[in-house]
């Protein structure tokens, strides 16, 4: 291909589908088109969304002049892949069979059956790239102290993936030659070990591991949690929205905003300076224990995530990892763009594409005496 490829990238959420072009990586446009709630109101499961997503997505692509037949390749967000190694797969009728029958009733499954119509449309090839079930976790990573609950790998794989890859270009290397610690600064907050292209280690942002995060509430001690519990006041849902969506900065001080907390900050709010330097403090602490888990052979430690735009916070992170491996900062999150670019990658056979077979990268421990897996 002699010129820059244009890549169509899309992301279906709850509330708003994000689209974009690209001409190689270059930005055509990038588009967040939210949706009504009274529309929304009128399907019952998500994939009932299928023609009203397709022209959300055609009329995206009409007010910028585009249309299907101007696209040489789609890439995108597929939902539950189920545990995966990283990298580019194909979207075809085996990843839109898996991803719609998961039992995940949320628009992202809407992904691969999107990108895969307007493929078979156009004849292009359409891919998925870095999945957030994106699972390379090494064995010792996964054992926990209690039996039975195994640790696994739901992190911001497609972000982290992407900076790291951006990171080693600035070195004149390949992702695959490097060993990098990534931690995403977001609404959620994840940090992962990555070794040689393998996140070989990280917390886990949906089942509540790692450090405490804008709204989620990180590793706690588990018995006064046990005890919430069993305490008559607290009951399952409670608990487990501090654990996902009101627990972190926003439990503790009421929002989940950095920058309204680092206004309160200079207007002297002692507890709101306290709990933000703890975050920061607990990111430090992760990263320390993965270059544990690189053997302290670290090239770079890499924050990322809307949270990273600030300045101060990254310094006071510097502060106490820097003497590990240098830091870099890439605030914001680039998940579009790394899409568009595995697309390129996969266009230009730089990178491999691989066939999705439906068999889990990691489906439990099975050898004699193991505990069944109830994490």
């Amino acid at each position: 291909m002699t010129t820059a490829p244009v890549i169509l990238t899309l992301s279906p959420g709850s509330t708003s589908t994000k689209i974009a072009a690209f001409k190689g990586e270059e930005v055509i446009f990038k588009a967040n088109v939210q949706h009504p709630a009274d529309e929304l109101a009128a399907f019952d499961n998500a994939i009932d969304q299928f023609d009203y997503r397709r022209k959300t997505i055609l009329d995206e692509l009409a007010a910028h002049d585009m249309s299907l037949d101007d696209i040489d390749a789609f890439s995108g967000y597929c939902g539950s892949m189920g545990p995966t190694v990283g990298g580019i797969f194909a979207i075809d009728e085996t990843v839109c069979e898996h991803v719609t029958n998961s039992g995940v009733n949320h628009p992202a499954i809407l992904g691969a059956p999107l990108l895969y119509d307007f493929a078979k449309a156009t004849g292009k090839p359409a891919y998925a790239v870095n999945q957030p079930d994106t699972d390379e976790l090494i064995d010792v990573a996964r054992i926990t102290g209690y039996p039975g609950v195994y640790r696994k790998s739901h992190v911001h794989c497609l972000n982290q993936k992407e900076v790291a890859i951006r990171y080693a270009k600035s070195l004149g290397r390949d992702y695959e030659d490097i060993n990098v610690i990534v931690a995403h600064i977001g609404g959620g907050l994840s940090v992962a070990a990555h070794e040689h292209g393998r996140m070989i280690d990280t917390n886990d942002v949906l089942e509540g591991s790692g450090p405490f995060a804008p709204n989620r509430s990180g590793d706690v001690p588990l018995k006064p949690v046990v005890k919430l519990c069993f305490d008559g006041k607290h009951d399952r849902k409670d608990v487990l929205n501090v654990v996902g969506k009101t627990g972190g900065l926003m439990g503790l001080v009421g929002t989940d905003d950095a920058r309204e907390i680092g206004r309160r900050i200079e207007n002297g709010d002692e507890w709101a300076r306290i709990v933000y330097d703890a975050m920061g403090y607990q990111v430090s602490k992760a990263i320390g224990g993965f270059a544990a888990t690189l053997k302290g052979r670290v090239d770079g430690i890499i924050l990322t995530g809307g949270v990273s735009n600030d300045k101060t916070f990254v310094a006071k992170i510097a502060d106490r990892v820097g003497w590990i491996a240098p830091v870099q900062a890439y605030g914001g999150d680039f998940e579009m763009e790394a899409l568009a670019a595995g697309a390129v990658r996969a266009l230009t056979g730089t990178e491999a594409v691989m066939t999705y077979t439906g068999e889990p990268s990691w489906a439990g421990f099975t050898q004699e005496g193991a505990i069944p897996d109830v994490g």
